[in-house]
């Protein structure tokens, strides 16, 4: 199943299901109004696998159906319970490295003496402890969006950049969750784009702390368009694409992710407790921002990101504010 959460005009969230080639929505909230289980996202992931049979019984009866178009697509989860993002794509790594090594040469006063520090230092190049472990950072749950939401720019940045990753819900809480145990902890998957002030990631993360205000604005985390529950996709073979303004950007495969997400809930829930309806992303695979391209985005682009099984989550970046040392 496709799951959604959405709004029509000004009601309250409402979970549904799309249908009939992601062209209508199924209100599961309306259909059952009673149930407490199926009045938020939040809710039905809670109730397990309970909850997900009393919504395929209420599709095969026929429930109350709008128009996709009629509707507002929300973040799957509005506000997470938790959301973490992670390094699982060695391409990506390696990609980014290089063109931050490059950047660095170019901006430094004197650009040979830089590369020889980076080449004596071994500095921009894939730590030892990524091969060893998952890494990954705590995100703002708070700054979520989803699909068709416009995301305004920050006033701080210049370089903004889009993430192509993939992302999985925990369905179930747990402590010291085995790798062979995890499949059964995910709920679904959905597409996310963790949009990037690149300007301000590049300063910040030299003080060895971070990412923060390079992740953290309004509208940065953007999750949809829904969540596809885990029996319906293999999220190790799916074809994943970025186009910004109709132009594709990137291709890539998930197949290529080094750590899996049963890594990553092995790793993260060690003497740690994972709770349900929290969120753990892919990271971005292999050529799959801009900053691997040396290319940056502009006020006013619309960037879609589409993975094979799940949809497409497009948005378009708006600038409202003018930055001072830009106009001065």
């Amino acid at each position: 199943m496709k799951l959604v959460t959405f709004t029509t005009q000004d009601s309250p969230d409402q979970v549904g299901v799309l249908v009939n080639n992601d062209q209508h929505v199924v209100n599961v909230t309306a259909a059952e109004p009673d149930r407490p289980d199926l009045r938020s996202m939040q809710a039905l992931i809670e109730a397990g696998a309970a909850g997900l049979d009393v919504v395929r019984e209420l599709l095969e009866r026929g429930g109350p159906r709008l128009p996709l178009a009629d509707v507002r697509l929300r973040p799957p989860v509005p506000v997470p319970a938790q959301l973490r993002d992670c390094l699982c794509f060695e391409k990506h790594l390696k990609g980014a490295f290089r063109v931050g090594s490059k950047l660095s040469i170019a901006a430094a006063a004197d650009p040979a003496a830089r590369a020889r520090e980076i080449e004596e230092r071994g500095l921009y190049q894939v730590p030892d402890i990524w091969y060893k472990q998952p890494l990954y950072y705590k995100g703002n749950r708070f700054a979520c969006s989803g699909t068709g939401e416009d995301v305004p720019w920050p006033g701080y940045s210049e370089l903004l950049d889009y993430e192509l990753e993939i992302g999985c819900w925990i369905g179930s809480t747990g402590t010291d969750i085995s790798r062979e145990q995890a499949t059964g902890h995910i709920f679904g998957y959905s597409i996310f784009n963790d949009i990037t002030a690149r300007d301000a990631q590049f300063a910040e993360m030299d003080g060895s702390l971070g990412p923060a205000k390079g992740k953290d604005f309004n509208k940065s985390n953007v999750i949809g368009p829904c969540i596809v529950t885990a029996d319906e996709l293999d999220p190790y073979n799916l074809t994943m694409i970025a186009r910004v303004n109709g132009e594709e950007w990137s291709r890539a495969h998930s197949s290529t992710m080094h750590w899996r997400f049963e890594d990553l809930i092995a790793h993260v829930s060690a003497s740690e407790t994972l709770y349900a309806g929290e969120f753990l992303g892919s990271g971005t695979v292999g050529g799959g921002c801009g900053l691997e391209l040396e290319r940056f985005l502009k006020p006013g682009d619309v960037v879609e990101l589409e993975v094979e099984g799940i949809g497409v989550l497009s948005n378009r970046l708006v600038r409202t504010e003018i930055v001072e040392k830009v106009s001065s």
